[in-house]
């Protein structure tokens, strides 16, 4: 047989691509087809939630950074409540996304792995199944199949859900097609089967065609958009995307949906890959350097000059997502949308390029992985107000809540942000995050890092690794925003003191798992 890809692909090889192809482009109908609530107050005020996957609040202008990413955001910011010290519910999309949408935190839900999903009580716990007491239409978006995992998990409490492929360029996948009731296992099964995943695939024929359709399907898409994104096209867990489409959707989305509505779209740029669009490719070859930080003992062994080069590329991924919210932004202004709505513009997530560590999936917990912006504009607002106390990811629910007139569910973790309810805002509490992916789901958390931040100071404490068991760090964040003084040995009392707190919420976390 004759090679005709010069790869070592043979006629016969072709044949047998072709003959299982129909299985690779499967159009089952999709889970949901926008059915309406069953009532409606057009009186009540809309929410509109843009997420911005892996979005760290420390490479914005607005927040103090040195480059100007983000221009439309601050320009937003101008209009909008800016919360300066919002924290993430973990440093991944999976546990960062279920405390947004749930208003629990990650040792409640136990949404605490790659891919994972919340445990049986919180499927009603969230805040499609709240607002829809008050006759919401409740849609939902992503082009991360983390997030996707979750939808399909809360999808019987929203009204439309779209299919990540609806706004992808290239799409392969089609696990929630077959089994929309067993999604994340089917993908998990999908992903083993045709790519292999991090083993040999069980399948090493199909894994070779599935490899073989992708690489001629993305070389042709590839081609078609190599003048727009000279560094390729934006993608994700083998689905691509260009960023414009998601926006044109959103805007006629919004327009048209019935009233009352909650809409969450959650849009993978700035997350890795970092492949901007052409108009911003170098435009922050300016020679800044941040503040250097000595290697952590959960570095990943990259050199200063890597990290800042993907840096660089990351600031320029922002620069291109800051770009499409300002022309979503404007164009909402002024065909209305936003006369009676809540736009709230937030993060899963962070990601760091410091101390031999890139990116998010890491132990450490550190301000740039785990501190995400909260931006939140009134209907009306014209002028900016700042929020400096401690906030957190699971406030949001409460605070919907409490702007539809709803009660305050006794397992939401939150409180009403700050400015959006009556009464003055506790500035002691305490705000908290947690790693735990190679824990097991139902078993109490002996192998994590938990973080925990009370006024000016912050705590984290690592347990069950092998190099890094039962360590503190404790920082001064006012004085030292950089956390490069680690005062847990310095400031004895104070440490006991925030150590006890956060042993005394671990422990009620783990109550409902000692049997494990």
């Amino acid at each position: 047989m004759s090679d005709l890809t010069g790869t070592g692909i043979t006629r016969r090889d072709v044949l047998k691509l072709l003959s299982v192809l129909p299985l690779l482009t499967v159009d089952l109908p999709t889970l949901q087809a926008g059915r309406l609530p069953a009532a409606q107050d057009e009186n009540l005020p809309n929410f509109l939630i843009l997420v911005f996957d892996a979005l760290s609040a420390f490479h914005l202008p607005f927040y103090g950074y040195a480059r100007q990413t983000a221009p439309n955001l601050t320009r937003f910011a101008e209009k909008a409540t800016v919360f300066h010290q919002h924290h993430a519910g973990g440093n991944f999309t999976t546990p960062g996304t279920s405390s947004l949408l749930t208003g629990a935190l990650p040792w409640s839900t136990r949404a605490f792995h790659l891919q994972g999903t919340v445990i049986a009580p919180y499927v009603k716990r969230k805040i499609f199944s709240e607002l829809g007491k008050k006759g919401y239409y409740r849609t939902a978006y992503s082009h991360n199949n983390l997030v996707t995992s979750l939808f399909f998990q809360f999808h019987q409490d929203i009204d439309e859900f779209i299919p990540t492929r609806e706004l992808c360029l290239l799409d392969d996948e089609f696990a929630d097609q077959l089994y929309p009731n067993d999604y994340t296992p089917a993908f998990l099964g999908e992903w083993l089967t045709f790519r292999g995943g991090e083993t040999r695939p069980s399948s090493l024929f199909l894994s070779f065609v599935h490899r073989l359709y992708r690489s001629l399907h993305k070389r042709m898409k590839t081609r078609d958009y190599r003048d727009q994104f000279p560094r390729g096209i934006p993608e994700l867990h083998n689905l691509s995307f260009v960023l414009e489409d998601a926006t044109d959707w959103i805007i006629n989305q919004v327009q048209k949906m019935p009233r009352p509505f909650l809409a969450y779209y959650h849009l993978l740029p700035p997350h890795e890959p970092y492949l901007t669009r052409k108009d911003f490719v170098d435009i922050f070859h300016d020679g800044w350097k941040p503040v250097e930080k000595p290697e952590h003992p959960f570095t990943e062994g990259h050199t200063n000059q890597f990290l800042l080069r993907n840096r660089r590329e990351y600031d320029e991924y922002i620069a291109y997502a800051d770009a499409e919210f300002g022309r979503l932004y404007d164009a909402l202004e002024k065909n209305g949308s936003l006369e009676n709505t809540y736009l709230i513009v937030t993060s899963d997530h962070g990601e760091m390029f410091e101390r031999g560590v890139r990116g998010h999936v890491t132990p450490v917990l550190y301000e740039p992985v785990i501190r995400v912006p909260l931006l939140i504009k009134k209907p009306g607002q014209q002028a900016r107000e700042d929020v400096h106390i401690p906030t957190s990811c699971v406030d949001v629910l409460p605070t919907l809540l409490h702007l539809a007139g709803l009660e305050i569910p006794d397992w939401a973790e939150g409180q009403v942000l700050p400015t959006f309810g009556a009464g003055e805002p506790d500035s002691e509490r305490s705000i908290f995050a947690l790693e735990a992916k190679k824990n097991q789901k139902h078993a109490p958390l002996t192998k994590r890092t938990v973080m925990m931040v009370k006024d000016r100071y912050k705590i984290m404490h690592f347990t069950g690794y092998e190099k890094y068991n039962d360590v503190f760090e404790m920082y001064d964040l006012q004085n030292d925003p950089e956390e490069l003084n680690n005062i847990f040995n310095s400031h004895p009392a104070l440490a006991s003191e925030m150590k006890s707190e956060m042993f005394e919420r671990l422990v009620q976390a783990d109550n409902n798992f000692l049997g494990a």
